[in-house]
Parts: C-alpha cells; structure tokens; sequence
C-alpha cells in the first residue's frame, strides 16, 4: 500500500502540472482527466509501480463514493424547475429506455464473446449501462451546449448511476451464496427509500437556511458552502442507514429540491468548493489509473476489446437512437447524445463493490468494466470540446426565419433545426440565460 508522503507528493505534483497545462487544455483535445487516468496508469502496478493501492481496500470505494457525492449534489443545484417542468421527456425516455437497451446489448455481447454465464454478463451489462456525471461535467456546465441538451444529459447521468446501483447489487447478490436474496423487494425498496430520503432532506434543509438579509447577517459566505456540503453528506449517510435506501438518488434528488427551492444559494457551491470537487475528482482518476495493469485488463484478449467496443460504439447509439424514436430532436443532437454516454466513477464504483464481494468471475468483470472506463475516459475525454463547439455552431449557425407577408417572421418548421419542435428550438429561450452563464468557466475534467 502507498505511504500517504508519497500519494501526497504524486496528487501535489500533478495538480501543479494540471494547473501550468489548464491553459493548453482548453485550446486543444487535452484533457486533464485522461491525462491523470495515464499517469495513475503509468506509475501504478502496470507501471513503474510507485503508487499501489488494494482494490479491495475500503479507501479505494470512499474515495469514489465521496467523489460521486460532491459531483452529484453540484450537478444536481444546477437542474431548474422550469426545465424539469418543460424538459422531461427527453431523459425521462433515456432512463426507461436507453438504459435497459444498452444493458441488454452490453449482456448479450459479453455472453457472446466470452464464456461468462448469463446473469455475469448482465451483471457486466448492469456496470456498463450508467453514464458518468463526473465526465459530463465538462458538457453539461458548457453554456454554448443547448440548454435542453445539457439538461438532459445532467439529469440522464444524475439518476442513472443510482438506477444502475439496485441492480448491480442484485445480480451480485444473486451470484452469492444469500439463497434468501430477494432482487425484487430490494430494488423496490432501495429507489423509493432513496427518493423518498432525498425529498424529505432536501425539503428541510431548505426551510432551516436562513433567508435574505438574516442569512446576509447571521452566516458567512464560507459558512453557506460548507452548509451545502454538510447537507450533501448529511443526505448520503442517512439514506444509507436502516432500512438501507440508494443514497446515490438521494444526493441528486436533495440537490434538484434544495437547488429549486433556494436559487439564492446555488452559487456557492461554484464560488467556494469548486476546487474540493476538483481535487477529489482528479484523485479518483489517478487512483484507478493505478489500478490498472495490461495484463490483467487484457485477460480475455480481443473479447475484452469487443466488448468495450460494442458497449462504446454500438450499444450506447442504438439504445438512445431508439429511445428518442418519435421525437422532434433533430439528427445532430440525437448523434451528439448518442456519443456523449461517458462511462467513469460510477461504473468504477459499483465494479470495485463486485470485486470485493467475492463472486465468482469478480475479478474478471471488473477488469471488462475498467477497460471499457479507460477506453471512454481517452475518447470521451479528448472529444468532448470539439463535439460541444460543433454542437453549439451547429444550433447557433441556423438560418433565420424569413418574413412573411406582413413584415413579421415566418415560424419555422417544428422540425427545422432551430424550429419549436426541436431541442435547439425548445432550447432557444433560454439562450439568453447562457450568454449570462458564459461567465462561469466551463470545467475540463
């Protein structure tokens, strides 16, 4: 196990570099995640071996939980009521079908390459299924991104990781030795409690904020960050305890409540914790860099590639292809949705609780999930930007309406790029609310 000094020395070293890079990092394909994913590859046990870490270690899982926490209550302060009013179909649709699409594509896939029995490979499916709200970050709080486009991935990747949990657990448990492991009462259990938790305490802590000028007088700036904070934690740890609900949603949804509630405090969590959440986000990507050995990630050869191939290139577009079937979202936003399903810390997540569970197979699931996450981190990673600017050019290079007869615009099409059936269109009032965003610097990660 790496001495604290050196994990220290390593994360300082490389948060200067990152910092000295940041500037070329937003003018080209570089980004800073897949580069500490690199490094944490390059000097842990596949490398020259100076940071190792236990896998199965408890640091190794609080490490990823504490970072989904912060990223999803950030994430989830930013998701407004309009848009979740106006908005919802789209990852409403993504969720119910993109999901279990991808899930089942992933499944068959892996059964198919491997000799993996049929619940293993949906267990890997199940891994495989949730995009990463730590990747999307860098989308998502991009202002030239259509506003409906990135509320859609926000929300997508907000809730997905915890729909994902119930079932990763459920096919672990199933492949365990509980005979009185019942998946179904679990799940149920699991979601509702977790809503239900992030609903009541995001509620509370909303009414228990002071207001207006006694918030001015009775609590420092500083003080409104970690108040944040605490609530985010605080949501987690309760949720967790008995009857054990999905502390994941909870966060997301004491977020969404909280955010809704009180915009006057959304800002702070920017203002004053932005570099916490920065810190420890580059820290799980060095992390499980480190974990990382060729060896071990190409076990099973080219089905291992396969597999991530399908899940990256093949199961991801069909599953939101089919999903926004009958919609009005034009083919470039479809596409640019398709693409952008990062996998990262959630599926590194739930594939370390797999690999310490102890199941049959564990280690080789987990190694099919990581080279899958590697995989999405260095294309995902170096495609984001470009994709966002294209994306953004596209919706903003739109031929205006031409007059009519009467001197006044002639409505586009509702199908038009643009057009008020379109998610650019549908995006288009609130463009007015990104150029006021823009001031917010769009985070590369």
């Amino acid at each position: 196990m790496t001495s604290f000094e050196t994990a220290a020395a390593v994360l300082g070293a490389l948060l200067v570099v990152g910092a000295l890079l940041s500037g070329l990092a937003k003018r080209s394909f570089l980004s800073l995640a897949a580069v500490f994913v690199l490094v944490g590859f390059g000097l842990g046990e596949g490398g020259l071996e100076v940071l190792k870490f236990d896998p199965r270690s408890h640091f190794v899982e609080d490490l990823a939980v504490t970072a989904l926490i912060l990223i999803l209550f950030r994430d989830g302060l930013e998701v407004e009521g309009e848009l979740l009013q106006k908005a919802w179909r789209l990852p409403l649709r993504k969720l119910v079908l993109a999901m279990p699409i991808t899930c089942a594509i992933v499944a068959v896939a892996t059964k198919a390459l491997t000799d993996l029995t049929w619940t293993e490979a949906f267990l890997v499916g199940a891994l495989l299924s949730p995009t990463d709200p730590v990747l999307s970050s860098s989308v998502v709080n991009n202002p030239r991104v259509p506003r409906v486009i990135r509320h859609s991935l926000n929300l997508e990747s907000g809730l997905n990781d915890g729909l994902a949990l119930p079932p990763v657990l459920a096919l672990t448990a199933a492949l365990g030795a509980d005979s009185d492991f019942v998946w179904w009462k679990f799940v149920l259990q699991d979601v509702t409690v977790g809503v239900a938790s992030g609903l009541v305490v995001g509620y509370v802590a909303s009414r228990v904020l002071p207001r207006g000028a006694r918030l001015e007088s009775t609590m420092p700036v500083h003080q409104r960050a970690l108040y944040l904070l605490g609530v985010a934690f605080l949501t987690y740890g309760l949720t967790t305890l008995p009857p054990h609900g999905n502390g994941v949603i909870a966060v997301f949804v004491c977020a969404i409540v909280l955010g809704n509630r009180r915009p006057d405090v959304r800002h702070y969590i920017q203002a004053q914790s932005e570099d916490i959440i920065e810190i420890v986000k580059l820290g799980v990507f060095v992390v499980f860099g480190s974990l990382l050995a060729f060896d071990t990630l190409f076990a099973d050869g080219w089905a291992a590639i396969g597999v991530a191939a399908v899940t990256l290139l093949v199961a991801r577009t069909i599953a939101v292809w089919v999903a926004l079937a009958g919609t009005r979202v034009d083919r470039a936003e479809k596409a640019f949705m398709a693409w952008f399903g990062p996998k990262g810390v959630a599926t590194m997540t739930f594939s370390l609780l797999v690999l310490s569970a102890g199941v049959p197979q564990g280690e080789r699931i987990f190694n099919l999930a990581a080279l899958t996450v590697l995989c999405s981190i260095v294309l995902h990673g170096v495609t984001d930007t470009p994709g966002a600017e294209w994306l953004a050019r596209r919706s903003s290079g739109a031929v205006p309406p031409a007059p009519g007869p009467t001197g006044t615009p002639t409505r586009l099409a509702s199908g038009a790029p643009g057009g008020s059936g379109s998610a650019a269109g549908a995006e288009g009032a609130g463009r007015q609310d990104d150029r006021a965003g823009r001031s917010r610097t769009a985070r590369r990660g």
